[in-house]
Formats: structure tokens, C-alpha cells, sequence
């Protein structure tokens, strides 16, 4: 059971919560997936995800992959939620840290990933660290850039968005999420 740490109400009307536990046990509409930009989802969050949503996620990101290319960080791919209690997954490709302008990818995989959620008329979403893990962004530096991304995106658009979950596994991004949440 994932527990909910801390929560906030933003000014323009959405709770932003901070929660640790597995995203693929989140009953939201959407979850966002740390994917790479051809969606091979072999470790990491992607593999958890893909390995308990079931075949389909990998069958369709394959599909994506040939019909649009490969994904950008300003634009998320999506498919079903599979196995997995969400509707939908939405790809996001966060940066590699150390290929330049990692701040800047972050904050569009952020952004898109919102996007995304609302062209498919989500009222919730989960999404991890992503980047922080194999892909190795620092988690405090990430953190900063995911909370104002997703300020920076409700203060600027119309959104159906009602909830979005931080969701984290282990203790040492929560710890750091939870202190720069705090800031």
C-alpha cells in the first residue's frame, strides 16, 4: 500500500501529493513511465512497469515507436495501462545526465507528461523521479525542476488534472523530494 507523505493544494486548485510505494499499484489515470526514447522498457521504473502492466505496454509502445519514431522529451508517447490499475501510461524521456541541457529536458518531459494527461482528459496522475535513476540526474536537482515544472504548467494552462502523486520508492528520494517540497 503506497502512503501518501505530504500534500499541498496549489493556488490554482490542484493537490500536489508526495507518496512512497510502487506506482504500478496506483488506481489514477494515468501513471507516468521513465521510458527511454525507443520505449524498450528493460530496467528501472520502465520494467516494473511494463513487466506487472503485461505484454500489451511493450506491444504498444513497439507500435509507437514505428509509426511516430522515436520519443522526444517534450513529447511524451502513451498507451494503455495495460495489467496495471491506470488507464493509461505516458512515456515520458527524461534526460541522461551528462548529454547537456538536462535542467531544460526534465522540465518538458514534466510538461509534456501534463499535457499528455489532459489530451486524455485524466483527473489523476503518478509519476516517479524520473531521471533519477539510471539515468543519473541528481535527485535533489530533479526535484527542484519536477515541483516547478508542474507549478509553472497549472499557472500557464486549463487543466482537468485534479491530483498529482509524487510517487517514490525508495527512502532516499523521499527524503530528498519530501526536503525540497519543504523549501
Amino acid at each position: 500500500m503506497n502512503t501518501v507523505l505530504v500534500e499541498r493544494v496549489l493556488p490554482t486548485g490542484q493537490t500536489i501529493q508526495i507518496a512512497q510505494g510502487d506506482i504500478t499499484t496506483e488506481n489514477v489515470d494515468a501513471i507516468v513511465n521513465a521510458a527511454n526514447e525507443n520505449l524498450q522498457h528493460g530496467g528501472g521504473v520502465a520494467w516494473a512497469i511494463s513487466n506487472k502492466g503485461g505484454a500489451a505496454i511493450q506491444s504498444e509502445s513497439d507500435d509507437w515507436v514505428l509509426q511516430r519514431g522515436p520519443v522526444s522529451h517534450s513529447h511524451p508517447a502513451w498507451t494503455s495501462g495495460g495489467l496495471l490499475p491506470a488507464k493509461f501510461v505516458i512515456h515520458a524521456v527524461g534526460p541522461v545526465w551528462g548529454d547537456g541541457d538536462e535542467d531544460k529536458k526534465l522540465s518538458e518531459a514534466v510538461t509534456g507528461s501534463l499535457r499528455v494527461a489532459d489530451e486524455l482528459h485524466c483527473s489523476s496522475i503518478a509519476m516517479p523521479a524520473i531521471s533519477t535513476g539510471i539515468f543519473g540526474f541528481p535527485k535533489d536537482r530533479a526535484a527542484g525542476i519536477i515541483f516547478s515544472a508542474i507549478e509553472k504548467y497549472f499557472e500557464s494552462n486549463s487543466s482537468s488534472l485534479k491530483v498529482v502523486k509524487m510517487v517514490l520508492f525508495d527512502q532516499s528520494s523521499v527524503d530528498v523530494f519530501v526536503k525540497s517540497w519543504g523549501k
